[in-house]
């Protein structure tokens, strides 16, 4: 049984032993989330068998997010509840990567057995290259022990079968850091000039220090939110405009 997304290849549905190993975590915790209701009920199949599906898979890792985050099961649980209930698991992703700003970034070390028990699939010589040119992963002095981003590893492994050129694809990630590096210096700028300039002139208020350091904790997460929004409207407007023209 599969599931399948608009214009999205068919995903393979889990049972939750398969959903424990690839989220990397127990069949048991599995259950405990479920019966907290941080986790949807699976489709019952065949033999009365639950399966999960990739929405599934993606709330886990939000819910791992959450916690690394130091947020109680019950605070998870609230800020769930708030969450539409139709959320795909590419807006789950969305939902995870702003999380994920609040953090410094995640790593760690893991052996090609480990990557594969994770995503659920082999890795072939050439899936590791194209992971380590996309900068999922890095080879470390072991052999088959790699540094993997934990944030980019399902979506590049998710990228190995997008029929799209490997070139194409790292094209479009140089086009992303450079543009994304622009907008961060410029609202850097903005924000020293605008923001910690007018502080530093009160230099020596412990109550404005205290709020500015509050802020500055705070605006991250705010801007990656307003800048994933702005560019999803655009790239909707963009790429309506081409086809409409073609």
């Amino acid at each position: 049984m599969a599931t399948e997304t608009e214009g999205q290849p068919t995903q393979p549905m889990l049972t939750v032993d398969e959903l424990a190993a690839r989220a990397g975590i127990t069949v048991r915790t599995i259950r405990f989330y479920s019966t907290r209701g941080l986790l949807p009920p699976p489709v019952i199949g065949p033999r009365r068998v639950g399966r999960y599906g990739p929405e599934h898979l993606a709330r886990l890792a939000l819910i791992e997010e959450l916690q690394q985050q130091g947020m109680t099961l019950s605070a998870i649980e609230r800020y769930l509840e708030q969450l539409p209930p139709d959320l795909s698991a590419d807006d789950l992703a969305i939902h995870r990567a702003l999380v994920a700003t609040w953090a410094p970034d995640a790593a760690e070390d893991a052996g090609r057995t480990e990557l594969e028990r994770r995503l659920g699939r082999e890795l072939s010589a050439e899936d590791v290259d194209r992971l380590v040119a996309m900068e999922v992963l890095a080879r470390t002095e072991e052999t088959d022990v790699f540094r993997v981003d934990l944030g980019l590893l399902r979506l590049g492994a998710r990228l190995l079968d997008v029929p799209i050129a490997h070139e194409t694809i790292l094209a479009a990630r140089t086009v992303l850091v450079e543009h994304t590096r622009s907008a961060a210096q410029e609202l850097t700028r903005l924000f020293r000039d605008e923001v910690w300039g007018p502080y530093r002139e009160r230099e020596g208020d412990p109550e404005h220090l205290a709020a500015m350091k509050s802020l500055s904790a705070h605006m991250q997460p705010l801007v990656v939110q307003a800048l994933v929004t702005a560019f999803q409207r655009s790239l909707k407007d963009e790429l309506r405009s081409a086809f409409r023209d073609e």
